[in-house]
């Protein structure tokens, strides 16, 4: 690739970028997302409040605006988060397994700016016999450019790709973000003996999912606990918005009074609804199953969360307690993804505040398309052969499972 080309790659994502940055700077300027991991259940005074502002139109917000002591951002648009923002976020794993998983990043010359590992190849979840069956280990790599990521990774990986890696980088990026939730997967990759799928997001569209919901493709996994591998401050502050949306949305699901269990089976099912997959082919008690392994993953992620939120409390063996009255649950309408609250809006104009909330029909609306479209698009970027494959062990799993 020549410089000029090069230049080029680099000033289309300067720009692109620009008004992911002013936004994020404005939402970290103006909210404390903080939350410090806790195993305690007993309330906080030093826990920050769970805020999640609507950034204003770009238009309204200065070149010239002043930032937080907290933050900077430099001419490139980098972004300084203070080191403790965000550091529920920092699942603890196994420090060999994690040696292990960071090592196998080095393996790519193509750069990675964030990524993460997932899945039951991570993080245990019940019903698997780890001894007998090593699950395939899932990765995310969110990239700058993802059309000079591809050209760099089929070159030196051509095996990774199906087919369509003889069209080049142009035909598979143009497949990635044009169908789908903008997410390449390559499945069945051996890389230092273990057998991974990773996928391929541009770092504003991964960014954008998280703070607006636009699929939930991505912003529905990493409710779930995830092992950062490469972090990134622009993700991390978004991935704080993320978790405090997911937060709230799942408040406004639940009754007055709840258990801690019931909380993250909430959160945790959010992303499904409207997923054909829950339907055939996914296993119907994977959300059980995660939950019931990963309590003490999900409490460091949502525990500071949850007592920066004024209407909440912990109470007594494991319960919480809100206040589910019509204004409390107004306010925390007001403060969900845009694309979210606007599909609620849209069905319940008038009683929104009145009558309560019944599972909002948005989130079917924003997760089905994605999801189909995604799976679809695996056939043609995993070919025929890797997608039968995974298509029969998902159908084994859905027939094995328990009745």
């Amino acid at each position: 690739m020549n410089v000029k080309t090069t230049s080029t790659f680099r000033a289309i994502s300067k720009t692109r970028s620009t008004n992911l940055f002013r936004s994020l700077r404005y939402i970290y300027n103006t909210s404390k997302l903080d939350a410090t991991p806790t195993t305690e259940h007993t309330p906080s005074s030093s826990s920050s409040s769970a805020t999640n502002p609507v950034p204003p139109p770009l238009s309204s917000i200065s070149n010239g605006a002043s930032t937080s002591k907290q933050i900077r951002i430099t001419a490139k648009y980098s972004l300084k988060l203070h080191p403790k923002f965000g550091k529920n976020q920092n699942l603890p794993i196994d420090h060999e397994f994690n040696e292990r998983l960071r090592k196998l990043l080095n393996n790519f010359h193509a750069p990675i700016r964030y990524a993460i590992a997932y899945g039951s190849g991570v993080f245990p979840q019940k019903g698997y016999n780890y001894d007998e069956n090593k699950p395939m280990i899932d990765f995310i790599f969110a990239v700058g450019h993802t059309q000079h990521w591809h050209s760099l990774n089929i070159n030196q990986n051509r095996k990774h790709y199906s087919y369509l890696g003889t069209l080049g980088s142009g035909a598979v990026t143009m497949l990635q973000e044009n169908l789908g939730a903008g997410v390449y997967y390559n499945p069945y990759v051996k890389i230092d003996d273990m057998m991974i799928k990773y996928g391929v997001v541009s770092i504003d569209k991964m960014c954008k999912d998280l703070l607006n919901w636009e699929t939930l493709y991505l912003a529905g996994r990493m409710h779930k606990p995830v092992k950062i591998l490469k972090d990134d401050p622009r993700v991390r502050l978004a991935q704080q918005v993320n978790l405090a949306s997911a937060l709230r949305t799942a408040l406004l699901l639940l009754p007055k009074d709840f258990t801690e269990e019931i909380l993250y089976t909430t959160i945790s099912s959010l992303s499904y609804k409207g997923d054909f997959r829950t339907y055939f082919g996914e296993n119907p008690n994977k959300i059980k199953n995660v939950v019931s392994k990963q309590m003490k993953q999900f409490n460091l992620l949502y525990g500071g969360l949850i007592q920066g939120l004024p209407t909440v409390n912990f109470v007594a063996n494991g319960m919480l307690q809100q206040d589910d009255s019509p204004k409390a649950k107004a306010q925390m309408i007001q403060k969900l993804p845009r694309v979210l609250k606007h599909k609620i809006q849209e069905e319940h104009r008038m009683v929104l505040a009145s009558k309560g909330i019944q599972w909002p029909i948005g989130l079917k609306e924003i997760v089905f398309r994605p999801t189909l479209s995604q799976s679809l698009k695996g056939i043609l970027t995993a070919g025929l052969s890797k997608s039968v494959k995974y298509t029969s062990s998902k159908i084994g799993k859905w027939i094995s499972r328990p009745q």
